[in-house]
């Protein structure tokens, strides 16, 4: 591994041998060596805030201590790794689990299928029940949405961008708008009600429903719980499955371990990846209505969808939700994260920012195009690592481990603000330059 004069890590076998395809080694130009809870260190020892974690999957941090240690006791043990979807003690041991801390406290009835290690995979598996059970081929998904880069969740996804990756025409799915995507005035539900009703709309009685109460990818927007609440009598009043897309925002994200727990909803189908393993390894689960689950055996399964190391992780993860400590301790971080990003907003009114999301799910919405790169690509140069979201970057997202300290929380947020700062005057800078050039 070669470091450059300038102290960096050379990156120069990435470029020369993997596939341009390659996204986040743009946006951190680094070669990272090691992580511990909210920070990772590079080749040349330079540590990084971690405000990304892994994209949702690390929400207990990098190499938790007891997580970690279970792994290694079970790998130790020679505990069977891979099982495809034969029963193990390691499986028993998660399915009591989540059943007994998550499912049963919440009054949630579901059974749990292992469609496949990704949160793709548990859309694909959601999207094919619904049309299995309804006997209808329809899927109604949301403007600005995300749920996976295989074809069935592209083609209810909402990016243009990521649509056309597909390569295909992607059928049988209608776009309806978000809950404010029409301005807060207008009705999203009445609207897609009316389509519905319409014999004369050309949208025929879709199997499902499919949202995110929170649009990570598509630029943290979120649903309000009386749109979540009408979205889901729409559902029950026509018959409609409801999905409730929980890869990222589920797990703790934003507060509660499900996001739809606040709005009181009890959707058909709930699909769950990234941090449910614990770890950082790869599991997804299909949460599904005990009276929907028709499948016939080896209708939908999937190499992968035995991951014995993470079921051991992701049951040992499971005791942070066993009393309401944890979930009060993110609250508390969410209002501080808030405060924080509403003052960075005040201090500089024109960049014409928006702050956004809840929880630990949270960000700043820029007006400029661009702005919210440079800010992050700032952020980055200082030690703090996050990244943009919305269908043009315009959004600076903030979605730390839920296990960081509010001590690294401060710090992570003085390193922003400075960024903020600086952008902020070399934008004033620019701008007063142009206006006294004319």
């Amino acid at each position: 591994m070669k470091i450059l004069d300038t102290g960096k890590p050379s990156l120069h076998v990435f470029e020369m041998l993997e596939s341009e395809v390659r996204s986040y080694c743009r946006s951190f130009p680094t070669i990272f060596t090691r992580a511990k809870g909210c920070t990772l260190w590079d080749a040349a020892g330079e540590a990084y805030l971690d405000f990304f974690a892994g994209a949702g999957a690390l929400n207990y941090g990098h190499n938790n201590d007891d997580i970690k240690k279970k792994l290694i006791e079970y790998i130790q043990q020679d505990g069977v790794t891979h099982s495809l979807d034969m029963a193990t003690a390691a499986k028993e041991s998660f399915l009591e689990q989540f059943q007994r801390i998550i499912l049963q406290p919440r009054g949630l009835s579901y059974k749990i299928q292992f469609p496949g290690p990704t949160g793709a995979n548990s859309v694909e598996s959601a999207l094919k029940l619904a049309r299995k059970v309804t006997g209808r081929s329809t899927i109604i998904g949301f403007t600005n949405a995300f749920h996976g880069m295989t074809l069935g969740a592209l083609s209810v996804t909402g990016n243009k961008f990521k649509r056309k990756g597909a390569g295909v025409p992607l059928h049988h799915t209608v776009s309806m708008p978000y809950d404010g995507y029409m301005s807060d005035q207008v009705n999203t539900i009445e609207y897609m009600r009316n389509y519905i009703d319409d014999s004369g709309s050309g949208v025929s009685l879709p199997a499902a429903i499919i949202v995110e109460t929170i649009q990570g990818e598509g630029g943290i927007n979120v649903a309000s719980i009386e749109w979540l609440r009408s979205l889901e009598m729409l559902c029950k009043e026509k018959g409609i499955l409801l999905i409730v897309d929980d890869v990222q925002m589920g797990c703790g994200r934003t507060g509660t371990f499900f996001s739809f727990e606040a709005a009181g909803i009890k959707p058909d189908i709930v699909c769950l990846s990234k941090s449910i393993g614990g770890y950082g390894l790869p599991m997804a689960l299909t949460l599904i209505a005990p009276e929907l689950d028709i499948w016939e055996p080896g209708e939908h399964n999937g190499t992968f969808r035995g991951n014995n190391l993470a079921f051991v992780t992701a049951a040992e993860a499971l005791k942070y939700w066993k009393t309401n400590q944890f979930s009060d301790e993110i609250f508390a971080k969410g209002e501080l994260l808030k405060s924080g990003l509403q003052d960075m907003v005040a201090s500089y009114p024109h960049l014409k920012g928006q702050v956004r999301g809840r929880g630990l799910m949270q960000g700043i919405a820029f007006e400029t195009q661009g702005l919210a790169e440079k800010i992050c690509e700032r952020a980055f140069s200082k030690g703090l690592i996050m990244e943009t979201s919305g269908t043009d970057s315009e959004v600076a997202k903030i979605m730390p481990p839920l296990i960081i300290t509010e001590s690294e929380l401060k710090n992570g947020l003085e390193l922003l603000y400075t960024s903020i700062k600086e952008i902020a005057a070399e934008s004033y800078s620019g701008e007063w330059r142009r206006n006294n050039d004319r």
